[in-house]
């Protein structure tokens, strides 16, 4: 794409120049030649820009025969106006500077040696130019270094756009580099945390099993179930026991331990419905508002790992604010919103700036922030991506946004 920006910098560059050395100077130049070797480079320039499109990735080779086709177009041009007399036969290092920096080694160096070649024949062959007489009296000196200054403008004016480009596409690249390097450390820490929590989920199935069995025969026991305030509390034990085992299998099977369990059809409006509520159930919120307007209605497969996100952010929020939390879902352009909402003291300022980055927490305690931390890197993965901000009338507020395909039935099937 750079070397197409400035070949019609060049062709700009040309027509201007030839204009004002034929008007200005006065000289008479072959402009019907000098305009098909213009109209063939906008030609080169548009099947270059059409292969652009087609592909971003362009091959040396190609790059080369572009670059050829520059130095052959400028011989020609060259050659229609005084050949190597001509002070634009400097042009050429143009040419080999933006082969030196856009091809292989090999490449810039049979670039040099055509470019070279195509000196030597002009200094041979070429149409000379017709001068006024005004010019002649004048001197041909002082028209060479005239056109000498001209040249030095464009090629000046030239480079600095390229150089210029090609400092933004080093920083660009740079900056594409140094966000991909954060990201897999980003991943690598993710990763790490998995291992652990599916290596604990595992050392912890068989304690609860344990336990469970235990407390089914002491349920049986008569001296237990004669006591009804000992047989509810066995009860009781008995359903937290259960809640923990739940929790041990949903890690198991967001690691990939017992895939194709616990997963079920679903859409999108009933799976947001059914995680609020089971929420909802579990942390017992003074006052929890829900509104979900997503429509139309999407088939999905439910994701646990959604779930723990949706978790994780609605425990963060009850924790702000115990006394009130909102949500709302909605649909809009081919993305499902979620907002989580509260009514606490809000994010820090500095807390803004480092959302989502790991053991970034107010909550003066080991780990903390790793939940935020998590969230954002699930919802990334998925395609999406988080936003908080401080709301007005006081409070914090968490937006979860995912693509609809993401999500949908067919894209989880292709995983």
């Amino acid at each position: 794409m750079l070397l197409i920006q400035l070949r019609w910098l060049a062709v700009f560059g040309q027509v201007a120049t030839i204009l004002f050395v034929h008007l200005w100077f006065d000289i008479e130049l072959p402009l019907f030649p000098m305009g098909v070797v213009l109209a063939f480079l906008v030609a080169l320039n548009m099947v270059s820009l059409l292969r652009h499109r087609s592909s971003e990735d362009v091959t040396n080779s190609e790059l080369l025969l572009e670059l050829l086709l520059d130095v052959g177009a400028l011989t020609v041009q060259l050659y229609l106006s005084g050949g190597a007399t001509n002070p634009f036969i400097s042009l050429y290092l143009l040419q080999v500077t933006l082969g030196a920096v856009l091809l292989d080694a090999w490449s810039v160096w049979a670039l040099v040696v055509v470019a070279s070649g195509a000196f030597v024949w002009l200094t041979m062959s070429y149409r000379p130019l017709g001068l006024p007489p005004a010019s002649v009296e004048a001197g041909l000196f002082s028209l060479h270094i005239q056109g000498m200054f001209v040249c030095f403008v464009l090629s000046a004016a030239l480079l600095v756009v390229f150089v210029t480009r090609v400092q933004r596409n080093l920083k660009a690249r740079d900056t594409h580099l140094a966000e991909l390097r954060q990201r897999s450390a980003e991943e690598d820490h993710v990763v790490r945390l998995g291992l652990l929590a599916s290596g604990a989920a595992h050392e912890l199935g068989t304690p609860l099993s344990t336990l469970s069995v235990i407390l089914s025969d002491w349920q049986r026991m008569p001296a237990f179930e004669r006591d009804p305030e000992i047989a509810g509390e066995l009860a009781e034990m008995q359903g937290q026991l259960e809640r923990c085992k739940a929790i041990v299998s949903g890690i198991l099977m967001s690691s990939g331990d017992a895939r194709g369990e616990g997963t079920m059809l679903t859409t999108m409006a009933t799976f947001l419905e059914d995680v609020v509520e089971e929420w909802r159930e579990s942390r017992s919120p003074a006052v929890l508002d829900f509104i979900n307007l997503v429509t139309p209605d999407e088939p999905i497969v439910s994701d646990t790992a959604l779930k723990q996100v949706i978790f994780n952010v609605l425990d963060n929020a009850l924790e702000a604010s115990p006394r009130w939390v909102g949500v709302a879902a909605s649909r809009h352009d081919g993305e499902i919103t979620i907002a989580v909402t509260d009514a606490g003291p809000g994010f820090a300022p500095g807390m803004l700036d480092e959302f989502g980055k790991p053991y970034r927490s107010t909550k003066q305690r080991p780990g903390g922030g790793l939940g935020l931390f998590l969230v954002v890197n699930v919802i990334r993965k998925l395609g999406g991506r988080v936003g908080a901000e401080n709301r007005t009338d006081g409070g914090a507020s968490v937006t979860l946004s995912l693509p609809v395909a993401a999500l949908a039935l067919g894209e989880q099937d292709g995983r």
